[in-house]
């Protein structure tokens, strides 16, 4: 960072740490973290709300890492976590100013964003393409799958390249047409070629070196990782999606926490209007179809639309079995006219799995075209459970806060004042949300809602409190200033109790709601079926006229 900029930063630091302990001190779940032990302009500082450590609970398997506000051009060198929600909305996972560009830096900040996240790693993380971040992400999240912005590459090849581009105005289009729309590694491959030699651009020392690092940017080499991209396109843009239109070039550090309050309540009323839509208006069936009945149920809105494109395009996309080995089934499945870009899928029966060789469902957790083409050959006619993925749909929110792709929390993630107070207002919202269905609802919700209180109250009057209990831990390491862990006593057998009374009933309403979803496919299918057999019995009879005439 050049002197002028840290001079600049420098005078708003203490305003930015005075906001972090306050909304501490609020609220035990806010975490905070100082790199370094005394200076605070030296090191970078993190921080992350509530609200975003349980959203990343939920739907951290990706995640977008965006320095883009580290650029001089910005005077803030501010930088953010974010990743998808059910809606495909950007959801914030945590903040930070990086005030000290290095390799050490930027490990620091991973290892305290992952320590704020009970050390949940992702599957896979997206980044500006950066060496000091590359190295950072391999040392602290080996695991998981790095990828480098597109956006990124194309601002910087125009820049490094804007010889060509002048001279060639065509090369543009045919450069993003060979990293966008090649579907497969050797598709690409040969692509690329042809396209440095149709320009003589072969020995090219900027091309080569994004050749070099293809498998960290190239779609072609991501498919068989969850991105939760809906298509090639969709996110091949800027990574700074939350926060633009509320930090820009003009913004000051004494201004960015405002902004950043403005950013955040604006998405979560974004998001609040989504759960209202999703949950209180239907969609549009095109089909007859129970499959997409029972989508529409099932996912938020905008998902359900995008199964629903998919849905429709089987119509196009006929199947055709090329081989059976008894237990697999392959099929070719292409669209009409264009047999030359045929997918194959291979079906097993007994399982009812089914994987494609576009591999969406891997990358984006929906399912493809491809695949639903071969349901309606194989009459499967609701989707199977293992292809429907809860991050997606409207209850995502609701019940275990593992999601399909995550590890497991370690054994001690419950055990700290934060995470007891995480969770239970978690599952306080999700009572609210329940309880305020109905007028009936709401009344009983009330009355156990005064008896768990008066649980409560006589459970705190029978158990001795530690002297430990509600003083911050200082942590083991200096370098962690705040952030809510706190030590905790053993729980008392009554505690225990009631813990194991709410996860039954909580198992319990997630399994009634199983069966709702279950019993409203099977009277699809049976309505269907009534259909059908009153159509055929029609024909029938005019049959019998027929022949009587």
């Amino acid at each position: 960072m050049s002197a002028t900029r840290h001079r600049a930063v420098g005078g708003g630091v203490n305003h930015v740490l005075d906001y972090l302990r306050r909304m501490q001190a609020e609220n035990p779940s806010f975490f905070y973290a100082i790199q370094g032990d005394n200076d605070h302009t030296g090191g970078s500082i993190f921080w992350v709300d509530a609200t975003s450590r349980m959203n990343y609970a939920y739907f951290g398997d990706t995640v977008v890492f965006d320095t883009t506000y580290r650029t001089n051009r910005y005077r803030v060198p501010f930088a953010s976590f974010s990743g998808l929600n059910h809606h495909g909305q950007t959801v914030l996972f945590g903040c930070a100013l990086i005030l000290n560009d290095s390799e050490a830096s930027f490990a620091w900040l991973f290892q305290t964003w992952l320590h704020a996240m009970s050390d949940r790693r992702p599957i896979s993380i997206t980044t500006d393409p950066d060496r000091l971040i590359q190295m950072a992400v391999t040392q602290v999240l080996p695991e998981t799958r790095l990828r480098f912005n597109r956006w990124s590459i194309f601002k910087e090849t125009q820049e490094k390249l804007a010889h060509i581009y002048q001279s060639q105005p065509t090369f543009e289009i045919e450069f993003k047409k060979c990293v966008n729309e090649t579907e497969t590694i050797n598709e690409f491959e040969s692509s690329w070629v042809s396209l440095l030699e149709r320009y003589f651009v072969m020995d090219n020392e900027w091309l080569q070196s994004m050749y070099n690092a293809r498998q960290e940017w190239v779609p072609a080499y991501m498919r068989d990782t969850f991105f939760g991209d809906f298509s090639i396109t969709e996110r091949n843009i800027g990574l700074n999606s939350f926060f633009e239109g509320f930090v820009n070039a003009s913004t000051t550090i004494q201004m960015l926490i405002k902004q950043y309050e403005k950013a955040v309540a604006s998405w979560h009323e974004k998001e609040l209007k989504s759960d209202y839509d999703s949950t209180n208006t239907s969609p549009v069936l095109k089909t007859p179809s129970p499959m997409e009945k029972q989508a529409a149920n099932l996912y938020t809105r905008r998902i359900f639309m995008k199964f629903q494109e998919e849905l429709v395009e089987t119509l196009a996309n006929p199947a055709t079995k090329i081989d059976d080995s008894g237990t697999v089934a392959t099929y070719r499945v292409a669209k009409f006219g264009e047999e030359h870009k045929a997918h194959t899928v291979n079906f097993t029966s007994f399982e009812m799995k089914a994987n494609c060789s576009c591999q969406m469902f891997e990358h984006s957790g929906i399912i493809c075209r491809h695949i639903l083409a071969v349901f309606r050959v194989k009459n499967v006619l609701t989707l199977p459970s293992q292809y429907v993925l809860k991050r997606w749909t409207r209850n995502a929110k609701i019940g275990d806060m593992q999601d399909e792709h995550a590890t497991e929390l370690p054994n001690n993630s419950r055990e700290s004042l934060t995470d007891r107070y995480n969770t239970l207002r978690q599952e306080a919202i999700k009572y609210v949300e329940e309880g305020a269905k109905s007028i009936h609802v709401y009344n009983v919700a009330m009355d156990a809602l005064q008896e768990a209180l008066k649980k409560v109250s006589s459970a705190k009057n029978q158990s001795p409190i530690s002297a430990e209990d509600g003083a911050l831990s200082n942590g083991r390491n200096q370098e962690l200033h705040a952030a809510g862990d706190i030590e905790t006593v053993a729980c008392q057998s009554a505690d225990e109790k009631e813990k194991k009374i709410r996860e039954l009933t909580t198992e319990l309403e997630s399994i009634n709601r199983r069966c709702e979803v279950y019993r409203a496919n099977l009277l699809a299918v049976l309505r269907d079926m009534e259909e059908q057999k009153l159509k055929l019995s029609v024909k029938v009879q005019n049959a019998r006229l027929n022949l009587r005439e």
